[in-house]
């Protein structure tokens, strides 16, 4: 007596989002985004700021941009990005000023105080360098090629 095996019964493989390989990425991604944020709020409470706050800084030590730019950059609405700059304006960390491409547009810009608040808060982020330099420079530029196209910016 033959038995067969019907397609039916086969186990079916597990989809490519609920793989074993899939979901443990996933879960190292979070840890790794968790303890990121974690020494982030460590870093910015040292220099009493918030997370946010630090964050809007380091972007503003890159470049100057409108509230709005970094509402996009940040993922949340402009008028939480107005009381940020507000707060930083208060402590002498950020400026106002007019865009000189179209001068009805306010950029927030870093103060010198400012820009030696932000390159202090990076000097003290261990953990985003420390596993990094772990990597070889081929490994770290693979990295970045599949970070970048997980986000869709291509490689």
């Amino acid at each position: 007596m033959a038995t067969s095996s019907s397609p039916s019964s086969a186990t079916p493989s597990p989809s490519p989002r609920t793989d074993p390989l899939t979901l443990e990425v996933v879960e190292l991604i979070g840890t790794v985004v968790a303890r990121y944020y974690e020494e982030y709020e460590e870093a910015a409470s040292e220099h009493s700021l918030t997370g946010a706050q630090a964050r809007v800084l380091g972007l503003l030590s890159i470049e100057p941009m409108p509230m709005r730019r970094i509402a996009k950059k940040l993922k949340c609405e402009p008028s939480n990005i107005t009381g940020i700059i507000d707060r930083l304006e208060a402590r002498g960390l950020v400026e106002r000023r007019p865009d000189p491409a179209d001068r009805r547009v306010k950029l927030a810009a870093p103060t010198e105080e400012g820009v030696r608040v932000a390159r202090g808060l990076r000097d003290s982020l261990n953990f985003a360098r420390e596993p990094l330099a772990e990597l070889s420079r081929e490994e770290r530029v693979s990295l970045r090629g599949l970070l970048r196209r997980m986000l869709g910016e291509g490689a």
